[in-house]
Protein backbone atom coordinates (compact mmCIF):
# COMPACT_ATOMS: atom_id res chain seq x y z
CA UNK A 1 0.00 0.00 0.00
CA UNK A 2 0.85 3.77 -0.54
CA UNK A 3 -0.43 6.60 1.63
CA UNK A 4 0.02 9.67 0.42
CA UNK A 5 -0.46 13.29 2.10
CA UNK A 6 -1.22 16.47 0.87
CA UNK A 7 -0.57 20.10 2.39
CA UNK A 8 0.62 23.26 1.46
CA UNK A 9 -2.96 24.52 -0.13
CA UNK A 10 -4.85 27.87 1.46
CA UNK A 11 -6.24 31.44 0.35
CA UNK A 12 -4.64 33.60 -2.20
CA UNK A 13 -4.92 36.41 -3.81
CA UNK A 14 -5.24 36.46 -8.08
CA UNK A 15 -1.71 36.44 -9.40
CA UNK A 16 0.35 34.62 -6.37
CA UNK A 17 1.70 31.90 -5.69
CA UNK A 18 1.12 28.49 -3.56
CA UNK A 19 3.09 25.40 -3.41
CA UNK A 20 1.80 21.88 -2.49
CA UNK A 21 3.49 19.11 -1.50
CA UNK A 22 2.47 15.36 -1.23
CA UNK A 23 5.09 12.76 1.22
CA UNK A 24 4.45 9.35 0.39
CA UNK A 25 4.97 6.42 2.47
CA UNK A 26 4.44 2.76 2.85
CA UNK A 27 5.70 -0.59 2.56
CA UNK A 28 5.85 -0.59 -1.52
CA UNK A 29 6.56 2.70 -1.72
CA UNK A 30 10.53 3.02 -1.81
CA UNK A 31 13.44 4.46 -3.86
CA UNK A 32 13.14 1.02 -5.68
CA UNK A 33 9.62 1.38 -6.83
CA UNK A 34 9.13 3.60 -10.09
CA UNK A 35 6.12 5.11 -9.58
CA UNK A 36 4.69 8.01 -11.39
CA UNK A 37 3.53 11.03 -9.26
CA UNK A 38 0.54 13.24 -10.74
CA UNK A 39 -1.38 16.38 -9.18
CA UNK A 40 -5.54 16.32 -10.03
CA UNK A 41 -8.01 18.47 -9.17
CA UNK A 42 -11.87 19.38 -8.44
CA UNK A 43 -14.00 22.29 -8.58
CA UNK A 44 -17.71 21.92 -7.10
CA UNK A 45 -19.26 20.07 -9.39
CA UNK A 46 -16.67 19.81 -11.73
CA UNK A 47 -15.24 16.02 -12.33
CA UNK A 48 -11.55 15.55 -10.90
CA UNK A 49 -9.34 16.84 -13.75
CA UNK A 50 -5.28 16.31 -14.56
CA UNK A 51 -3.08 19.11 -13.79
CA UNK A 52 0.51 17.96 -14.01
CA UNK A 53 2.23 14.66 -13.80
CA UNK A 54 6.11 13.64 -13.11
CA UNK A 55 7.99 10.18 -14.42
CA UNK A 56 9.70 8.62 -11.84
CA UNK A 57 13.32 10.07 -12.44
CA UNK A 58 11.55 13.79 -13.23
CA UNK A 59 12.93 13.86 -16.77
CA UNK A 60 9.76 13.70 -17.42
CA UNK A 61 6.59 15.62 -17.33
CA UNK A 62 3.27 16.62 -18.72
CA UNK A 63 0.81 19.29 -17.68
CA UNK A 64 -2.37 20.73 -18.42
CA UNK A 65 -2.69 22.98 -20.82
CA UNK A 66 -4.77 25.19 -18.28
CA UNK A 67 -1.31 25.47 -16.27
CA UNK A 68 1.34 25.46 -18.84
CA UNK A 69 4.13 27.99 -17.96
CA UNK A 70 2.13 28.72 -14.57
CA UNK A 71 2.81 25.35 -12.90
CA UNK A 72 5.37 23.43 -12.03
CA UNK A 73 6.24 19.12 -10.88
CA UNK A 74 8.83 18.29 -8.93
CA UNK A 75 10.17 15.63 -7.31
CA UNK A 76 12.78 14.59 -4.70
CA UNK A 77 13.01 10.84 -5.03
CA UNK A 78 15.22 10.33 -1.38
CA UNK A 79 12.56 12.17 -0.02
CA UNK A 80 9.43 10.39 -0.99
CA UNK A 81 7.79 13.93 -2.08
CA UNK A 82 6.48 15.28 -4.83
CA UNK A 83 5.78 19.20 -5.39
CA UNK A 84 3.51 21.67 -7.21
CA UNK A 85 4.82 25.24 -7.78
CA UNK A 86 1.60 26.97 -8.86
CA UNK A 87 2.70 30.66 -9.91
CA UNK A 88 0.22 33.76 -11.60
CA UNK A 89 -2.69 31.79 -9.76
CA UNK A 90 -6.44 32.49 -11.00
CA UNK A 91 -9.32 32.07 -9.59
CA UNK A 92 -10.39 29.08 -12.14
CA UNK A 93 -7.50 27.06 -10.48
CA UNK A 94 -9.52 27.51 -7.25
CA UNK A 95 -10.35 23.34 -5.91
CA UNK A 96 -9.28 20.65 -3.74
CA UNK A 97 -6.10 19.37 -5.09
CA UNK A 98 -5.15 16.18 -4.90
CA UNK A 99 -1.94 13.68 -5.40
CA UNK A 100 -1.55 10.65 -6.69
CA UNK A 101 0.50 7.73 -7.48
CA UNK A 102 0.68 5.02 -9.70
CA UNK A 103 3.34 2.52 -11.24
CA UNK A 104 2.30 3.59 -14.88
CA UNK A 105 -0.09 6.77 -14.62
CA UNK A 106 -1.26 8.69 -17.16
CA UNK A 107 -3.46 11.97 -17.08
CA UNK A 108 -6.45 10.20 -16.06
CA UNK A 109 -7.71 9.86 -12.59
CA UNK A 110 -8.72 6.41 -13.58
CA UNK A 111 -5.07 5.43 -14.52
CA UNK A 112 -3.92 6.26 -10.42
CA UNK A 113 -4.27 3.74 -7.74
CA UNK A 114 -3.10 5.63 -4.97
CA UNK A 115 -4.79 8.80 -3.78
CA UNK A 116 -4.17 11.53 -0.80
CA UNK A 117 -6.78 12.77 0.98
CA UNK A 118 -6.75 16.41 -0.94
CA UNK A 119 -5.59 19.60 -0.29
CA UNK A 120 -7.92 22.99 -0.81
CA UNK A 121 -6.77 25.65 -2.99
CA UNK A 122 -8.74 29.01 -3.09
CA UNK A 123 -7.46 32.23 -5.44
CA UNK A 124 -9.69 35.42 -4.72
CA UNK A 125 -10.26 37.39 -7.44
Amino acid sequence: QVQLVESGGGLVQAGGSLRLSCAASGRTFSTSSSYVMGWFRQAPGKEREFVAAISWRGGTTDYADSVKGRFTISRDNAKNTVSLQMDSLKAEDTAVYYCAADRFGGTSPGQYSYWGQGTQVTVSS
